[in-house]
């Protein structure tokens, strides 16, 4: 039976398709290199998923969408689970780690317009234009930025919020999603515009697909390390160390720029981080970077497994450089490399590693700049702190514990 087991992965995930599509993504990936092994899907219900008709904030749990998969690695029931990186909280429960990072997809957000509106952008929409998000983030830039409009709440799952969208009631003229999940689920020709940074700065995790196993797992450890991609590491590691410090999360608008730009032998890594007020009218904003000698570069690789053949250069914005996307996963001549370096290598204890904001120590990254990484996040939420930002969140928190005081 135990020689069994190692052959055979059990992947958790969620039962969406688009939690689907993303857990056959890296279950794909991995196959390609480890033909040998045999992959089972279990997938169940989280309580994000099972609670509909209250708002994430009110409902007052940390791991809405992650919970139940964690429960299902602390009792053994899976080897691994697939998230979305922006689902999981800066601290993970005891005995469990990130083990890998898989490339980041555009982080930033989406506006998806109603048929008859889209030639419409934000600012020319009508007065009380009804605008779907779930997010207090998108919420409070929305607010702050166009005032004309009326922000509602909207759940479930993407399929369940566009049919909303196109209902014959009319009642949301646009949604603001995530553009890398639309673009998953192979519906990117939905989006009409996505939204700069400088109009909408995006989750912590945005656009990034984690995996999460025990961090005593030394077999799956080893398996992920080759796919723990360094600078989508580096960037997620410093927005989630910003975060922890501020302990923000669903329940306070908290937003992230990032970019790590080649600076000769140098790279360098910036990032923004804003607070905002409920109304939008208050924000607290600042920007650092760090300068690293080193970050082991890999091939670019595309995540989204809905536009293969494609032998266009996609141009993704000023947060992130210029991607070749048919440099896809069949052409990974790094991964390959590092693969063979992992299976041939007899030294394991490369990947006992720290833990740094969940994510496990990256082996394909010098320890001096994922320490650099951590403190850049730290350092950036301290400045916004001494800025007022902590009172600005307990505002915003205080006014969510009241709504629900009422409501219940």
């Amino acid at each position: 039976m135990d020689s069994e087991r190692k052959h055979v992965i059990r992947v958790g995930s969620r039962k969406s398709e688009l939690a689907l599509i993303q857990t056959n993504f890296v279950i794909d990936s991995l196959k390609k290199f480890y033909p040998d092994k045999e992959f089972t899907i279990v997938t169940m219900t989280t309580l994000g998923d099972r609670i509909l008709d209250i708002s994430l904030p009110k409902i007052g749990e940390k791991s809405l969408f992650t919970k139940d998969l964690e429960d299902a690695l602390r009792n053994d029931t899976v080897d691994f689970v697939v998230h979305s990186l922006k689902d999981l909280p800066t601290s993970l429960p005891d005995g469990l780690a990130i083990g890998a990072v898989f490339e980041r997809e555009d982080p930033r957000d989406a506006l998806v317009l109603r048929e008859d509106v889209k030639e419409s952008s934000l600012a020319s929409l009508p007065t009380g234009a009804v605008i779907g998000t779930s997010s207090l983030r998108r919420t409070a830039q929305l607010r702050g930025s166009f005032p004309h409009l009326s922000i509602v709440d909207v759940r479930g799952n993407l399929n369940t919020r566009l049919r909303k969208l196109d209902s014959p009631t009319k009642e949301y003229s646009a949604l603001l999603l995530a553009t890398a999940g639309l673009q998953r689920m192979g519906w990117g020709d939905r989006i009409s515009k996505i939204l700069s940074c400088s109009e909408m700065m995006y989750a912590v995790g945005q656009g990034a697909l984690a995996v999460e196993c025990r961090s005593d797992n030394q077999q799956i450890l080893d398996m992920l390390a080759p796919f723990n991609h360094p600078e989508t590491y580096c960037r997620i590691l410093a927005e989630r160390s910003f975060l922890k410090t501020l302990g923000g999360g669903c329940s306070a608008p908290v937003g992230v720029s990032t970019k790590l730009t080649s600076l000769d032998t140098n790279f360098q890594l910036a990032i923004t981080g804003g607070v905002w007020s409920l109304d939008g009218l208050t924000k607290v904003e600042h920007t650092m970077a760090q300068t690293f000698a080193q970050i082991k570069q890999t091939h670019k690789h595309k995540l989204s497994p809905t536009e293969e053949g494609s032998n266009k250069k996609i141009k993704v914005g000023d947060e992130t450089n210029e991607i070749d996307s048919d440099q896809n996963i069949d052409n990974l001549d790094e991964v390959d490399k590092s693969v063979k370096k992992y299976k041939d290598s007899k030294d394991l204890e490369l990947n006992k590693s720290r833990i740094f904001c969940g994510l496990s120590e990256n082996p394909n990254i010098p320890i001096d700049a994922i320490i650099k990484c951590d403190n850049l996040g730290t350092d950036l939420a301290n400045e916004l702190i001494s800025k007022g930002a902590l009172e600005v969140m307990k505002v915003t928190q205080d006014l969510i514990r009241s709504s629900i005081v009422k409501s219940s």
